[in-house]
């Protein structure tokens, strides 16, 4: 089969695998979409640790089965599916309580790193435990539902947050995932959503797909914009970017006895206002990955509550994918999601 392999810090071969093994618990998926996720491009260098080569990486895929180990009775050769990134094992004390993404010897599909080395979806076949895949529902594109594993994330921190129809809140960093929690909290029930970001153009789509109000930090004081408008704070603040500065924004946006999710995951560590989030009795969230999400992620795409086709940039062959990764490491266009799509 042809596949994207990371070969070295930033340097991708395409190259001729083997079909991956599947054992009695796994299914070959017949790879039809494929995203770059921003976890891809900021680990292809190898600071992050978390892509060492050689390795395919890819974990927003969606597919075809085409073969079912020999204890896998749920599923069928052809069944259209996409599946879970984060592979848990159902048997440690978090998978048993339910929370799945916290499982103690969690894997992610498309990450190699020193405890573990998993292929992932940049390829014409992928392997996969079955008891993370998920059905499309009937008439979801495979574009579309390569979406399914981000939407759940967005899904996942909207959840966390426990947001309640009425309630207001802003959005800090309208990339992918911000634009789908946007999405996310219109869908739940927020009658006022505050986007914020440095790049007009995002903010426009923001403000199609659901944000009541956009505000770019570098034109405008945008702390104190949010608290004017929500009339002493948002209910709810997420942060979409993984940074000190965002986060201190976060917080400030917030009125007193609000959330503040952050699901940003860009810097390793970051300052917190520690002071303003004690005596306002702040509460923090952290929103890892997603527990569960994904029928309800895969159903707000069918039934159209979460747009994703608006946030397509290219689809592209395996072969032009290297020039892609390339043109997304630079960063000097606001691109959202390219998928790979191996025919």
């Amino acid at each position: 089969m042809k596949a994207l392999e990371l070969v070295g810090p930033s340097t991708f071969k395409v190259v001729d695998k083997a079909l991956p093994e599947v054992s009695a618990s796994d299914v070959l998926i017949e790879v039809k979409a494929c995203g770059i996720c921003g976890s891809d491009i900021h680990g292809m260098d190898g600071s992050s640790g978390r892509r060492i080569p050689p390795v395919v990486m890819g974990h927003e895929a969606s597919g075809v089965i085409v073969q079912v180990g020999s204890d896998v009775s749920d599923l069928s050769v052809g069944d259209r599916v996409t599946f879970d990134s984060t592979v848990f094992c159902n048997d440690c004390q978090y998978c048993n309580q339910g929370r799945v993404n916290l499982c103690d010897n969690r894997q992610v599909m498309g990450v190699s790193c020193d405890e573990f080395h998993r292929d992932g979806a940049f390829s014409q076949h992928v392997a996969c435990p079955a008891h993370i895949c998920h059905r499309l529902p009937e008439g979801l594109s495979f574009e579309e539902a390569a979406f399914a594993e981000p939407v759940g994330v967005a899904v996942h921190a909207v959840n966390r947050s426990k947001v309640k129809q009425g309630d207001t809140a802003v959005v800090i960093g309208s990339g992918l995932i911000g634009l789908l929690v946007i999405q996310a909290l219109k869908w739940k029930g927020c009658s006022q959503i505050i986007a914020i970001d440095l790049d007009d153009s995002r903010l426009t789509l923001a403000k199609q797909l659901g944000a009541t109000d956009t505000f770019n930090s570098k034109q405008h004081d945008a702390v104190n914009s949010v608290i004017d408008l929500t009339d002493g704070g948002a209910d709810h603040a997420f942060e979409v970017v993984g940074a000190s500065v965002t986060v201190g924004m976060a917080v400030d946006c917030v009125r007193k006895g609000a959330s503040v999710t952050l699901v940003g995951n860009l810097s390793p560590e970051v300052t917190m206002p520690l002071q303003k989030v004690v005596t306002r009795e702040l509460t923090l969230f952290g929103s890892c990955a997603i527990n569960g999400e994904y029928p309800e992620a895969l159903s707000a795409i069918a039934q159209g509550h979460i747009q994703v086709r608006p946030l397509i940039t290219a689809q592209v062959n395996i072969d032009d994918a290297p020039d892609w990764f390339a043109k997304l490491k630079a960063a000097d266009q606001p691109y959202l999601k390219v998928l790979v799509c191996p025919e």
